[in-house]
C-alpha cells in the first residue's frame, strides 16, 4: 500500500489541535469547505461532503480508532467511475498528535493504494492551513 507522511509543528496544545481536526466548523475552514457527518466514535460511519461548480461530492467510510489528543485513524471512499465500493478501494487517514515542549506535532499519514488516486503534494497545505487555524481560533 502506498504512503504518503507528511508532519508540521504547531504553536497550540494537542487539546486545540484535536478540536481543530474534530469540530465541523473548523475541519469546514481547513478542508476548503469539506462538510464533515461523523460522532468521532471507533467504529462510527463518516461522512465528507463538498460542493463545486453545481456538483456535490460525497465521501464515506467508518472510524476505525479515536484516542482523545492523540489519534484519529478513518478509511474513507472516494466514488469514481469504474471503481467498486469495496475495503481495497479505500484510503485510509491517520492523524497523530505528539506533545512538542509546548506545541503540537502533527503527523498526517494516508495509506493508499488505489493506482493514481492520491497527490500527496496536497498533503502540506493541507496541514498548513489547519496550523492557521488552530493556532488563530
Amino acid at each position: 500500500m502506498a504512503t504518503n507522511i507528511s508532519s508540521i509543528i504547531i504553536n497550540a496544545s494537542t487539546q486545540k489541535v484535536f478540536e481543530t481536526l474534530t469540530n465541523p466548523e473548523l475541519i469546514k475552514l481547513w478542508q476548503y469547505g469539506r462538510v464533515v457527518t461523523t460522532d468521532w466514535k471507533t467504529g462510527s460511519e463518516i461522512k465528507f461532503r463538498t460542493e463545486g461548480g453545481g456538483k456535490a461530492l460525497e465521501q464515506w467510510g467508518t472510524v476505525l480508532e479515536m484516542r482523545t489528543n492523540e489519534l484519529i485513524r478513518y478509511n474513507l471512499f472516494t466514488p469514481a467511475p469504474n471503481l467498486e465500493d469495496k475495503m481495497e478501494n479505500y484510503c485510509i487517514t491517520s492523524y497523530v498528535l505528539t506533545k512538542d515542549e509546548g506545541q503540537t506535532r502533527l503527523e498526517l499519514i494516508q495509506e493508499d493504494n488505489r493506482p493514481n488516486a492520491f497527490a500527496p503534494g496536497t498533503l502540506m497545505p493541507i496541514l498548513e492551513s489547519l496550523k492557521k487555524i488552530a493556532e488563530t481560533n
